[in-house]
């Protein structure tokens, strides 16, 4: 893939270890209320995979496209939603972006080019791909960005748009994220071969394989490939290892992993790395990434605060916007 078109400015390097303490407080939060009763049910929080999800979205342009995971607050906030709006929208209240309708598991805003979540693993790799035939078809010169896990990588789904969109050559970058576990499900017990990124071979595109905790890296991985699909070359394929420092869920006990792993990969946090590496690489004083944080906490606390207030829908919103 072509060589990376952006610059990694100070205002860029800011705004991502501002949108990595955001994601970080935000799901923080979200845990929080899980625990105080305030947010029923399970929640899938992404945890220590700060770094995939911003650095992937900040590489986009303003008219590029994304679809998501079920783990998707990181994404969601990567990609621009408000994080008032999205909190509300997590807590069921009217002024969510969704009408309290989605939850966690749907987010969605067109406004901001986020075509929304899929619950299921694997179901959002089609709508990528329609969402990059229209590119194609109206020559907007846009790319669409396509976030799944390692389990969804194992699906049918997965092989197929892949082959789809390498026969219609689509503007599309698959960008998997490998936290190692399909749920509960090491990735040994669930795939054969060493990278997910060596299957893009198979259909005659690029794959590489990125360290999903260094934001830099991933900026960088996705800012190629960008550059390769809006050059009318077809698809690409990155894979992102990087690793969930939390249960697949809120309900999650996590007995089934090695207590020894779990502590090298928190020792392998991606802010603390990045903002050790913003002081010792970009010069970037203290003071200044200290503000960045407690901004970032801020804006999560006023956006909790916002949600928990807010009006719950009324009765009659329950069958709108049912079509079947």
């Amino acid at each position: 893939m072509g060589g990376s078109a952006m610059e990694l400015n100070e205002e860029l390097l800011a705004r991502m270890d501002y949108r990595m303490n955001q994601v970080r407080f935000f799901e923080e939060k979200i845990r929080e209320l899980v625990a105080d009763g305030a947010l029923n049910g399970a929640v899938h929080l992404a945890i220590g995979q700060e770094a995939s999800d911003i650095g992937a979205c900040l590489a986009l342009d303003a008219g590029d496209w994304v679809t998501m995971t079920h783990r998707c607050h990181g994404q969601a906030i990567a990609s621009g939603m408000e994080v008032r709006r999205m909190m509300a929208e997590v807590l069921g209240k009217k002024s969510g972006l969704c009408g309290g309708k989605a939850g966690s598991l749907h987010l969605a805003d067109a406004s901001v080019r986020n075509l929304g979540a899929a619950d299921v693993p694997g179901q959002g790799f089609s709508v990528a791909c329609g969402a990059a035939l229209t590119q194609k078809l109206q020559k907007t010169g846009n790319a669409v960005l396509c976030f799944g896990g390692d389990g969804a990588a194992d699906e049918g789904s997965f092989h197929e748009a892949l082959n789809l969109a390498a026969v219609w050559q689509l503007p599309v970058i698959f960008f998997i994220e490998n936290n190692f576990y399909s749920g509960t499900t090491a990735i040994e017990d669930h795939m054969k071969g060493e990278h997910i990124a060596d299957r893009a071979h198979a259909y005659g595109m690029p794959g590489i394989t990125v360290d999903g905790n260094d934001v830099v890296a991933v900026f960088t991985a996705v800012d190629q490939a960008r550059a390769h699909v809006k050059e009318g070359n077809g698809p690409a394929l990155i894979e992102a290892q990087t690793y969930r420092l939390c249960g697949h869920d809120t309900a999650d006990l996590q007995l089934y992993r090695p207590k020894e792993e779990v502590e090298a990969w928190v020792e392998n946090d991606p802010i603390v790395r990045f903002e050790e590496q913003l002081q010792s690489d970009f010069q970037m004083a203290p003071e200044v990434i200290d503000q960045l944080k407690k901004n970032a906490k801020r804006s999560v606390e006023e956006a909790a605060d916002f949600a928990i207030n807010a009006d719950e829908p009324a009765m009659s919103e329950v069958i709108t916007g049912v079509f079947a």
